[in-house]
């Protein structure tokens, strides 16, 4: 039993650690080919989502988004994906307990949010594209909000579906309370929450911001499957925390590169997947709660300015408020990182205690 519990350890964190290694030594390679290709933008945005203009965010950030490629996101998703066939591979054509033992790849714990990742990867990847290609539209060209939304919910739809259908799940796990089932309307409920999720991606605006939040966000959850007993889950979010965190090697200020949307959609709609399949997405905003703060001061922001003719913040999400009132671009990102470290515990240890 105590070996078990040994070879655990060193599974989620050995895949954790060759995660970060692995997408060290791939950065050269995805940086060189940004900077090749000049996968940047071409010009600030200058338009907000309600289509005003957004004078004090384009004062402060004019320089920075026409000098550093976007796409970063490519080295989170792409060392997962590495990490995760390798290890399948050497499981499957290798004899020897090692290579079986840290196969993550698991039909009930991770085909769902690998598969969700890469879904959402590739739907950000073509924003990214096509808004380093083209001018015009909101922030300067890329796929519409509303095309970006629907094309979340039908990924979402695809989740929903295939945890109600295939893994017949319809109960959520309230601390305190206990399992509640929410029968058919589990998948309504998992869409809403996959949406709510990515609305949080818009934390993705300073050098170094959303790496850290969302490494401390897996690395909670990781944890949660772990004392759940769900190795492989854990362990794929280990995998992600430690791509995580090679990105941010290279992002923290002056960044190097940008997560960009080809990150934060799969990271969010990922995330949203590896919630419901710990039964702990009650415990999400806890666990998420800077992904909570930036949208909601978005939807604060834009329904002040709709039904009040005013803002509430100078500009929108709340990062860039504290930017506009003089916090350092590195004062603000720490204290995100000390907040999201603290609620991701907290939320962690809620979950683990209430069963």
């Amino acid at each position: 039993m105590q070996s078990e519990l040994i070879l655990n350890i060193y599974k989620v964190l050995g895949l954790g650690g060759v995660a970060f290694f692995l997408g060290i030594v791939l950065t050269p390679v995805l940086a060189h080919y940004l900077y090749k290709y000049k996968m940047w933008r071409k010009d600030a945005r200058t338009l907000s989502p309600d289509g005003s203009g957004t004078p004090i965010f384009n004062a402060l950030h004019k320089e920075r988004e026409v000098r550093a490629p976007r796409m970063g996101g490519i080295l989170i998703w792409g060392t997962t994906l590495i990490v995760a066939l390798l290890f399948w591979f050497f499981g499957a054509y290798y004899d020897g307990p090692f290579f079986t033992k840290f196969n993550f790849l698991s039909r009930g714990q991770t085909w769902v949010p690998l598969g969700i990742l890469l879904a959402g990867s590739m739907v950000g990847l073509l924003d990214d594209l096509l808004l380093v290609f083209q001018k015009g539209g909101y922030a300067g060209g890329g796929l519409t909000f509303t095309r970006r939304i629907i094309l979340i919910t039908l990924i979402a739809a695809l989740g929903a579906y295939w945890f109600y259908f295939k893994l017949g799940t319809e109960v959520i796990f309230i601390p305190g309370l206990g399992d509640w089932s929410l029968g058919v309307l589990f998948p309504i409920f998992y869409i809403l929450v996959t949406l709510a999720v990515f609305s949080g991606g818009v934390i993705d605006g300073l050098d170094g911001l959303s790496g850290g939040v969302f490494a401390n966000i897996f690395a909670a959850y990781a944890g949660i499957a772990f004392f759940q007993n769900q190795i492989d889950i854990a362990a794929f979010c280990a995998v992600i925390a430690g791509s995580i965190l090679a990105f941010l090697w290279f992002n923290i200020p002056p960044a190097r590169f940008y997560m960009s949307e080809t990150g934060i959609m799969g990271l969010t709609t990922s995330l949203a997947a590896v919630a419901f399949l710990t039964n702990a997405v009650v415990v999400l905003p806890i666990i998420a709660l800077p992904l909570v703060i930036e949208s909601l001061s978005v939807i604060i922001q834009l329904s002040s300015k709709r039904f009040f003719g005013r803002k509430v913040f100078l500009v929108a999400p709340i990062h860039h408020h504290f930017e506009a009132i003089g916090w350092p671009v590195e004062k603000v990102v720490m204290r995100f990182w000390i907040l999201s470290a603290v609620f991701a515990a907290f939320g962690m240890i809620l979950q683990l205690i209430s069963r």
